[in-house]
């Protein structure tokens, strides 16, 4: 079997290096396209998995969504041309994914959706990552859904339901391979620094919270560190110049918080396995926190991540900043609350999410050869 397996953006890489890793072990021909749209990010989290990309693309959205997703459907219609795999694996929500998805329809290649099914039901929230979920799944031949929930979703959408299998999600096969409670933290974060203090873990970078909602955040966070010199808040801060900017004003002069620079993956995973409770506004780490056992307060008002929220080891608290600060004093003071929202750490998979994807691909890949087969005339 000859597998195209496309890699956008540092999440992607991260899911997907399970898949990968699993189809080449069980002696698939898997190649690995990276888009472009983020290239050292992509790298980093490919080589941690000991994989390296086989093309990387020039796709990189400095002109916008749509030449990104022009680009990336013409790059890999050419590469699905030239290689003639047997499938396309796409992953999430990206443009590198509907671009990938699109281009394997196009050229009649069948598209397999890695974490199929997640909605928030609102398409301009968050953007355009709904929107491209759901168009994935009008053309995808599999959907590979990660729970409940998203098999659920499908469902109700008319998906064929011998298309969609629950997996689980591989963030959970990848975080087995790195996750250490005892590894040691990025050098930005010193150890005597952290000595005696609770880790509250921010990230922050959804459109959704550029502007006045990540000031209302960091003016949360200023209120928690002021109120408990025995929390230490580490803030890895996305590199867009202006949210940078509105973090520093708020919390730049706080001893007891550090603004990092964006940390690779392997880092970030160190720091969240060491963290007391995590606020974010991250699709990835909703997921990544409750499998480490961790609470997490999400800085949105919806999510497509609602079984987090369901079996209560995700809250939802929006960029309001008296509701970001009672939920994160809550946490810290009430071990009984505490102790409820990390209970649920199995709710996105068991680490054999990978296996299934490929064994499903690969029987309905010999199944269709099969078929051909029998098609041929009896002197071919």
């Amino acid at each position: 079997m000859r597998v195209l397996v496309v890699v956008g953006t540092r999440p992607e890489a991260i899911k997907l290096a399970p898949v990968i890793q699993e189809g080449r072990a069980a002696g698939h021909e898997v190649r690995v396209i990276a888009t472009g749209q983020h290239v050292e990010l992509v790298h980093q989290a490919l080589a941690l998995f000991g994989i390296v990309a086989d093309r990387m693309l020039e796709c990189s959205g400095e002109h916008g969504l749509a030449r990104l997703l022009a680009d990336v459907v013409t790059a890999l219609g050419r590469e699905i041309e030239g290689w003639q795999p047997s499938a396309v694996l796409v992953q999430g929500d990206t443009s590198s994914a509907l671009g990938g998805a699109l281009a394997g329809y196009y050229s009649g290649v069948p598209v397999g959706h890695v974490e199929a099914g997640l909605r928030s039901h609102d398409l301009a929230n968050p953007f355009p990552e709904e929107g491209n979920r759901r168009m994935i799944a009008q053309i995808a031949r599999w959907h590979f859904a990660p729970t409940r929930n998203a098999v659920d979703n499908l469902l109700r959408e008319g998906v064929d339901p011998d298309a969609v299998l629950q997996t689980g999600n591989t963030v959970v096969d990848a975080l087995r391979q790195i996750a250490d409670d005892e590894g040691p933290l990025p050098a930005d974060i010193p150890e005597d620094w952290v000595a005696g203090r609770r880790i509250v873990t921010v990230t922050a970078h959804r459109r959704e919270s550029w502007g006045p909602g990540i000031s209302r955040i960091a003016s949360a966070l200023r209120q928690v560190a002021l109120a408990r010199p025995d929390v230490a808040v580490v803030f890895p801060v996305h590199p867009n110049p202006s949210l940078r900017a509105a973090v520093e004003k708020v919390l730049h002069d706080i001893p007891n918080v550090r603004l990092v620079a964006p940390l690779d993956y392997a880092s970030f995973v160190a720091v969240l396995a060491r963290s007391y409770l995590v606020v974010t506004d991250s699709g990835g780490v909703q997921e990544e926190a409750p499998c480490l056992q961790k609470p997490v307060l999400v800085t949105r008002d919806v999510t497509e991540r609602q079984e987090g929220v369901e079996a209560g080891c995700a809250r939802l608290v929006g960029t309001d900043t008296e509701r970001i600060a009672s939920a994160v004093f809550q946490l810290l003071d009430e071990s009984a609350v505490y102790e409820a929202m990390i209970g649920a750490s199995g709710i996105y998979g068991d680490g054999l999410s990978a296996r299934r994807i490929v064994a499903a691909v690969a029987s309905a890949s010999v199944a269709a050869d099969q078929s051909r087969r029998r098609s041929l005339p009896e002197h071919a």
